[in-house]
């Protein structure tokens, strides 16, 4: 019995990480080259989250984006804020929702959303990648606070992201 090569049929492996990037860090990075490898083509939304307080908008955080993924020639950076991740993929035609994990606590909630989507869209499957270690501890959160102390932030994200991040502080705190 032989399998159909989907390259022979002229159909793309196309995936989807979805996040809200407030800002995108080294181990979201990690994720995005990783999974590229993965993928004929990857989108990365920037999705929104209810129950999130952004620093950046969504705008700069797609530009942010941009501007970390530039070397990748098949990704493209979208914004889904009106719609379910899971949604938002089927439409794009992406079979693969791709998600990062630092630790077990990103795992539980993880699995229940990669449940939930399954159950709102059978033919959507999740796949996991665990972060390098050198990334495991790294969050948005934990290089927004260490940016507002006056902290070193080389080693979490992309100089031109860490400017961004130190300026968006600095313009945060002029306006209390």
């Amino acid at each position: 019995m032989s399998s159909v090569n989907m390259e022979d049929i002229g159909m793309d492996k196309v995936g989807l990480y979805s996040g809200t990037f407030d800002p995108v860090t080294n181990g979201h990075l990690d994720v995005i080259e990783r999974g590229y490898e993965l993928f004929d083509r990857l989108y990365i939304t920037v999705a929104q989250n209810i129950n999130k307080k952004t620093l950046f908008t969504v705008e700069e955080r797609v530009e942010m984006l941009k501007c970390a993924t530039a070397h990748l020639p098949n990704v493209e950076v979208m914004v889904c804020s009106d719609k379910l991740v899971v949604d938002f993929a089927k439409e794009v035609g992406a079979k693969t929702i791709l998600r990062g994990l630092r630790a077990v606590t990103d795992f539980e909630y993880e699995l229940q959303m990669a449940q939930t989507n399954r159950v709102l869209a059978p033919d959507v499957d999740t796949v996991f990648l665990t972060t390098s270690l050198e990334y495991a501890y790294l969050s948005s959160t934990i290089l927004k606070e260490v940016a507002h102390f006056g902290g070193d932030l080389s080693k979490f994200a992309p100089a031109e992201i860490t400017d961004a991040v130190i300026e968006k502080i600095r313009l945060t705190a002029d306006n209390k």
